[in-house]
């Protein structure tokens, strides 16, 4: 908190000459939200391509690297000290080619050169501004640079100074160094399978319950049981975590691991990190009581949540999580759609430049909106005259629902109506605010995540509405973003009707994952027709040389100079993690061996790491876990299979099922092709193909699984 304050002192005392520039610079043609942010910046800005990179060359010059995204709160203060700076912009023209790049339109990019500042500097985040050679390679670099020196850290113009003295006068000096960085990036993501092994680790044996019961003790060693989350501040979701913890609870009954996870979810949905106006979280919290927020919201965060809902409604049936889910979706829908089914990718932190103020109360607004209520509504949401946050209101539940109308004798149903109420009145009067900025570009793999969420959403509510704007988003993405729909090649992203960028891992791991959800809410064919087609796809373009993990980027790509793996389980999944459990379910469905054996390689392979460092490895743990336990091949058949296959999957939490349904007599899928039945509907339950004779009712097939 002190850090930030500081900084917003020096933003305030110094008050660059900002150049009214009435003519663009080269980001003038882009379609992204963030770099059009810079169009008109005396900067004279280039987007990452030929003509950039060739004028480096031709002109000898060090390219100066700037990534963000729309919604970052520091690369807006960045900018406005800095790049709206005449001064500051003078020595950037004269002695860099000036590049800016969105890092959600080039997160290739961004891994490439965010792994480059971090082994510098020890430490990374956006904005991120990296010196590279003419020739795309990095030397130096950093974060947030202040417009004076403040926190040892050097102002951007003595950097700037600094790294034009430096190539004049050492060149050959930095041209080794950025080799040498370049080498050392490039060997730390390309680990193979035959480098894991030589580690002398045993990784035949790692689906084991008490490998199992590692990740969990280390899970817990981390866990903060007061406030929820693990860690200390900043404190991230991490979903994957959460879903470990309630997986692991499912096999095992352990009561802590439930404990920990339902805590985790409910101090967030009590905390200031949620929008108890309107629903839709916020990126990470500031703080440990997920108090104070980064505001930005983003639409992958969202759709992770939604999907950890899902499952602790499902475990719990508590009426909270299917609220929340609602409220979520709501959120979503009115705040990220677009006309055509698609979703934004993200509400800025910042509005009217200051960061949360569209979010924010003072006690007396909320006493003039509100009344005789006010007093209980500021008492419940620790709104006070002083403020919880830099003299201003962050909403946030200390005392539950249920506790605070115990303790204060209220009735819980008409109090919990009336702050519905009340929470309607601020949204109303919140739409008078200047709203954040909207990213509206449409990623693909952003919207999978979202599309995966739904359609989970629509299962385990039994709500049509959640699966019709599921196909809606799915038909989005075929329509807009599909390249050649005979072979499964997408693009990234897409505003204005144009798309743009080959697609990466991530975006195709997202979106076969989406279509076997989908396939579970309609079973409906086509969707792991597609799932099949994209995933062949990957295979043929995204495989290294063993054919073990996938690269980030396909082998067609030219203007990247390495091919990263990226494996950790981050701020979104990993697509090689992703890629892991489509290959294990595809291989059943679709009776391919080959894709199964490779995703039970790319598990013993990753397993040492994913047990030692669990927080990291999220997914990689949770398919762990299932393959432990084994997974259950459920095969339904008959005239009833449809409605008895919703109602298995919307009321019982079963991690490890792959679950087919079928009245038709004439299917070649080869779950089912072998079970039919003409006049009774039978439940299957298989493993690796081997059944067990029928039932007919789910209570007989819990009996089975329970077993």
């Amino acid at each position: 908190m002190l850090y930030g304050t500081v900084l917003r002192t020096i933003e305030n005392k110094f008050m660059p000459e900002v150049y009214n520039h009435s003519t663009p610079n080269q980001l003038i043609h882009e379609t992204s939200p963030y770099l059009l942010q810079h169009a008109y910046n005396p900067v004279n800005w280039y987007p990452w391509g030929a003509e950039a990179l060739k004028k480096a060359e031709a002109e000898d010059k060090v390219i100066l690297v700037s990534i963000g995204y729309s919604a970052c709160h520091w690369c807006h203060v960045m900018e406005r000290e800095s790049f709206e700076d005449i001064a500051t912009a003078a020595i950037m023209n004269d002695h860099f080619i000036n590049i800016k790049i969105d890092r959600e339109e080039r997160p290739d990019l961004d891994h490439i050169y965010m792994d480059a500042v971090q082994a510098i500097s020890g430490s990374g985040g956006w904005p991120l501004n990296v010196f590279l050679t003419p020739d795309a390679k990095p030397f130096f670099g950093g974060t947030y640079f202040p417009p004076v020196k403040a926190f040892n850290r050097s102002s951007f113009t003595d950097v700037l100074q600094g790294v034009a003295a430096a190539w004049k006068e050492r060149k050959h000096e930095i041209i080794a160094q950025a080799e040498n960085l370049t080498d050392h990036i490039n060997k730390s993501g390309s680990f193979t399978y035959q480098q894991l092994k030589l580690d002398g680790i045993d990784q035949e044996n790692y689906f084991t319950l008490e490998n199992a019961g590692a990740m969990y003790e280390s899970i817990a060693k981390t866990a903060d049981t007061v406030w929820g989350g693990f860690g200390k501040a900043p404190k991230f979701p991490q979903t994957f975590t959460i879903q470990y913890l309630l997986q692991y609870h499912h096999f095992t009954h352990n009561q802590a691991a439930l404990k920990q996870a339902l805590l985790s979810i409910d101090k967030m949905l009590q905390g200031g990190i949620y929008d108890h106006v309107t629903g839709g979280l916020a990126r990470y919290s500031t703080d440990d009581e997920w108090l104070a927020p980064h505001f930005e919201k983003m639409l992958y965060d969202n759709a992770l949540i939604l999907l950890v809902l899902c499952d602790a409604f499902q475990i719990s049936k508590e009426l909270n999580y299917k609220k929340a889910i609602t409220k979520t979706i709501d959120f979503v829908l009115h705040e990220l759609r677009d006309a055509e089914g698609g979703f934004y990718s993200a509400l800025d932190a910042d509005s009217e430049g200051v960061e949360g103020k569209y979010y924010v109360w003072d006690k007396s607004e909320i006493e003039n909106l509100l009344g005789d209520d006010a007093v209980l509504f500021c008492d419940f949401f620790d709104v006070s005259a002083q403020g919880n946050w830099e003299h201003k209101n962050i909403l946030r539940i200390l005392n539950p629902i249920e506790q605070f109308t115990k303790e204060k004798k209220l009735d819980l149903e008409v109090f919990e109506n009336k702050i519905n109420s009340c929470l309607h009145k601020l949204s109303i009067a919140r739409i008078d605010r200047i709203k954040p900025g909207l990213d509206d570009k449409i990623i693909l793999g952003w919207n999978a995540l979202m599309l995966k969420g739904l359609a989970k959403a629509a299962i385990v509510l039994g709500d049509k509405t959640y699966l019709q704007h599921a196909i809606n988003n799915y038909n989005c993405i075929i329509n807009r973003l599909m390249v050649d729909a005979t072979t499964g090649e997408m693009f990234h992203t897409v505003k204005n009707g144009k798309a743009k960028f080959t697609a990466f891992l991530d975006d195709y791991a997202f979106f076969i994952d989406a279509c076997v959800q989908l396939y579970e809410a309609t079973f409906e064919i086509n969707y792991l027709d597609r799932a099949k087609m994209v995933c062949s796809f990957v295979c043929e373009h995204f495989s290294d040389d063993e054919k073990l993990f996938f690269y980030f980027t396909p082998g067609t790509q030219q203007d990247v100079i390495i091919r990263k793996k990226e494996v950790y389980d981050g701020a979104i999944p990993s697509g090689n993690s992703v890629m892991a459990g489509n290959l294990l379910k595809l291989s059943v469905i679709f009776d391919n061996m080959e894709w199964g054996e490779r995703a039970n390689k790319m598990l013993k392979a990753i397993a040492p790491a994913a047990i030692k460092y669990p927080g990291s490895f999220g997914v990689w743990a949770s398919l762990l876990l299932q393959q432990q336990k084994g997974v259950y091949e459920i095969a339904i058949t008959g005239p009833a299979s449809l409605s008895m296959a919703m109602e298995l999957s919307a009321n019982y939490f079963i991690p490890n099922k792959i679950i087919m349904a079928s009245a038709s007599y004439q299917t070649e899928l080869p779950m089912l092709k072998t079970k039919q039945s003409n006049d009774s509907t039978l439940i299957y339950v298989c493993k690796k193909y081997v059944c067990d004779s029928p039932v007919q009712t789910i209570p007989d097939l819990l009996i089975m699984l329970n077993k």
